[in-house]
């Protein structure tokens, strides 16, 4: 519990290093803190580690683990309007995904979000938020990534009344500069999810995060099922997060079957 306690406590001191330092956990109960982490637009700084693994890529039955880092990060820019920077930093090993392609391990590409957001719900109580994103082509190894740099936009709507959310988040990305030898990006991302948070800051989320490649005119649709629990551990909120995944569809190498997903996520309320 005290190399716990001390990893906890360095986790804070870099974020209040960056003025980003963490509430005190009863300023706000489990259960607010729960819900506000089923919204992806919340006022509520949140650091995932996001841990993926699924099997069945090509012929080889490949097979792939990766570690989401997911920084949220709210930006008060007037009275009525936030920003909000979501960012997506995968950190993968994976195992004959393409064939006989051995196996690679390192980063791949970030994608980088930024809601603009009315800092209040509609009189109707919708959330809503729209902005760009881009594709940094940081990936270390060429099957960890496209080789390209792009951008296109981003908006998410959701309602929470009582324990429920309900909501949809999408995008659509093209590429527009990079690697010339490489495939372009068309890609849509859409994810619709819904949430039922209990008193005791349970959560029981279903959501899919479909892709289709415009360019390959493939689908691939994962259908996730996830329990979260927020404790907190000296004043420093936590979710831990476990569930399975099932992919429905899948382009010609993808994944089959089941894989899971587990998460730990760091809180920090005003």
């Amino acid at each position: 519990m005290e190399t716990a306690s001390v990893k906890i406590t360095a986790c804070t001191a870099i974020l209040l290093a960056l003025g980003l330092g963490p509430g005190l956990a009863n300023a706000q109960s489990n259960e607010d803190l729960a819900k506000k982490l089923s919204n992806p637009i919340a006022s509520l700084i949140s650091v995932p580690f996001q841990f993926n693994y699924d099997r069945g890529y090509g012929p080889d039955d490949g097979d792939k683990a990766t570690v989401n880092i997911q920084p949220v990060i709210p930006f008060a820019i007037s009275e009525n309007w936030n920003v909000i920077s979501r960012t997506i930093l995968p950190l993968t090993w994976q195992n004959d995904i393409a064939g006989p392609s051995g196996t690679q391990f390192g980063l791949g590409d970030i994608t980088q979000s930024f809601f603009f957001s009315p800092s209040k719900p509609t009189g109707s109580g919708i959330i809503w938020g729209a902005g760009p994103v881009f594709l940094i082509p940081t990936a270390t190894d060429e099957l960890l990534g496209t080789g390209k740099w792009g951008a296109g936009p981003t908006a998410v709507v959701l309602k929470q009344e009582g324990p429920w959310t309900l909501g949809m988040l999408g995008n659509h990305i093209w590429s527009f500069a990079g690697q010339s030898d490489r495939p372009n990006v068309s890609s849509t991302f859409l994810q619709p999810f819904i949430s039922y948070t209990t008193k005791d800051a349970w959560t029981f989320s279903l959501n899919t995060e479909s892709t289709y490649d415009w360019e390959a005119n493939d689908w691939s649709v994962p259908i996730n099922f996830t329990v979260a629990k927020l404790i907190t551990i000296d004043k420093q909120p936590i979710s831990l997060t476990s569930g399975l995944r099932y992919w429905a569809d899948a382009s010609e190498n993808g994944p089959n079957g089941l894989g899971f997903r587990l998460a730990l996520t760091f809180l920090f309320p005003k």
